[in-house]
């Protein structure tokens, strides 16, 4: 007696015309660009024209395929990538040599040295262990779990890189969220915790030099064009008040718009301490991570401070301590194959496209083209929209870059409107510190997307009214706050 199988027809997935319409209209966007006529040259202030050269449109093209590719993802964000560098390749725009080294520049490498430390923070428990310690503090409330979490995010990017402090709290965080909810499924409380570390993370980066790359950048750039030399306390005076009223406002935005689910996690406090205890002491693996982990920060923030450590780059001395996780057997190949490469392969991306919009020039004309149209402006009018003009590019290319392109032609203009350079530099940094619109805009962006918590159209969604917060904010420091604090907001026109 024998038996058959009755196969079952095959279930046909259904064509997903959304995304066939996305997909084509970023080609579409491409083609448009690219192959229209050569479009008006800038023209700042002093008269100097800045043409629009075929590579530089052939930018403009490439960025508008990929911001529309990755806002609704029509292919992984990482492919979204790759596509960058090869239309680079394909129409000349750049050198291939040049459009794919960036996917290997060392701010890629420090965001994969950055991933690797959150790793291991997971594996060797340290990351259970700090959440078990937190949650017992806090206790069972979700909004002050939320606070908390966000606190310390803040705090940690007073001494460390907003990246590193990034991928320090995702392990963090997913360990908190688990306590939450066991559903696999995106909750409020998930897309506001890690959108929001991924936020205030920007936020606490304006606020000292050790935050970011930027500031010290900027500073310099500032003494160079000026002849003023602002400090670092100048810095944390100014912007500390900014930084941390912008976490108290992010956290009310979104216990608003993303009100966790449930009030408070009733017995929380009393299971994190539980479990807190039945951790025991601290293993071989964590102390040894532990103590590699602080030797790299500690390096890093003292090479900003130690004038003998600056020849050492930031870059190299983190990769030191990802070589170091394997030579002790706290990683091994299984891990490195578990990577999060779509993540590393977005910012390579961002990178490529960013250096692509600067060197082709296509920045500059797009900077001195919108800086114009406010050279007869109210002075608040000007810095705003200068400073607009940053958050925008800040979230498509380099934030050093999009400060770097705006500030000459804003300062050219700013004495003519009577506006004091140094709210012109102040201003720039504050918004190129928070790229709330789009994932590559900052590598804490791509760090809390790997939770799966919200798509790309979510974080845009959010990150347009949080933008619009943060612009609502710096206009009230612009014309209240830093000029109560001693800053030269106005000055006498020329």
């Amino acid at each position: 007696m024998s038996a058959t199988v009755q196969e079952l027809p095959e279930t046909k997935t259904p064509f997903d015309w959304k995304r066939a319409l996305f997909l084509l209209l970023g080609l579409a966007l491409f083609a448009i660009i690219y192959y229209c006529p050569a479009w008006p040259d800038a023209i700042d202030p002093k008269g100097e024209h800045f043409v629009l050269t075929k590579q530089a449109k052939g930018a403009l093209a490439v960025f508008a395929v990929a911001a529309t590719w990755w806002i609704f993802e029509v292919v992984p964000i990482g492919v979204t990538s790759l596509l960058i560098g090869t239309l680079q390749a394909l129409f000349l725009i750049r050198k291939p040599a040049e459009a794919f080294k960036d996917f290997m520049d060392p701010s890629v490498l420090f965001i994969f040295g950055s991933v690797v430390i959150g790793m291991v923070f997971t594996k060797t428990g340290l990351t259970r262990r700090i959440a078990y310690k937190m949650l017992s503090i806090i206790g069972e409330k979700t909004s002050l779990i939320m606070l908390g979490c966000f606190l310390m995010t803040v705090a940690l990017t007073h001494v460390m890189a907003h990246t590193a402090v990034a991928a320090t709290m995702f392990p963090l965080l997913m360990a908190i969220y688990a306590m939450y909810t066991t559903d696999t499924k995106p909750t409020k409380f998930g897309k506001a915790m890690f959108i929001g570390m991924a936020y205030v993370a920007g936020a606490g980066s304006i606020i000292t030099l050790l935050g970011s790359a930027r500031a010290a950048v900027a500073l310099a750039f500032y003494k160079d064009m000026t002849g003023m030399e602002l400090t670092p306390m100048d810095l944390t005076y100014y912007m500390a008040p900014l930084g941390w009223i912008m976490t108290f406002i992010l956290w009310g935005f979104f216990m608003v718009f993303l009100k966790p689910e449930k009030d408070r996690i009733p017995g929380l406090k009393e299971k994190a301490t539980r479990m807190y205890k039945e951790l025991g002491g601290m293993t071989r693996n964590e102390i040894t991570a532990a103590i590699i982990i602080c030797i790299a920060v500690v390096m890093i923030a003292l090479k900003s401070l130690l004038p003998a450590l600056d020849v050492l780059d930031k870059t190299g001395i983190l990769l030191c301590s990802t070589i170091a996780f394997f030579v002790f057997n706290i990683l091994n190949i299984e891990d490195l194959e578990e990577i999060p490469w779509n993540i590393v392969l977005l910012f390579a991306g961002a990178m490529s496209i960013g250096f692509c919009l600067w060197q082709t020039g296509a920045a500059k004309w797009l900077a001195v083209n919108w800086l114009v149209l406010f050279q007869q402006a109210p002075a608040v009018v000007f810095i705003l929209g200068m400073a607009f003009f940053v958050l925008v590019m800040t979230n498509f290319i380099m934030n050093v870059a999009a400060i770097a392109i705006s500030l000459p032609v804003a300062l050219v203009i700013a004495p003519y409107l009577g506006v004091g350079p140094q709210v012109i530099l102040f201003s720039a940094l504050a918004t190129a510190g928070m790229p709330f619109i789009l994932l590559i805009g900052a590598a804490p962006n791509a760090i809390a997307y790997n939770s799966k918590q919200f798509t790309t159209g979510e974080f845009l969604k959010y990150g347009v009214m949080a933008s619009l917060i943060l612009m609502v904010v710096l206009w009230g420091f612009v014309a209240f706050v830093w000029p109560m604090m001693g800053m030269e907001v106005f000055a006498a026109a020329q």
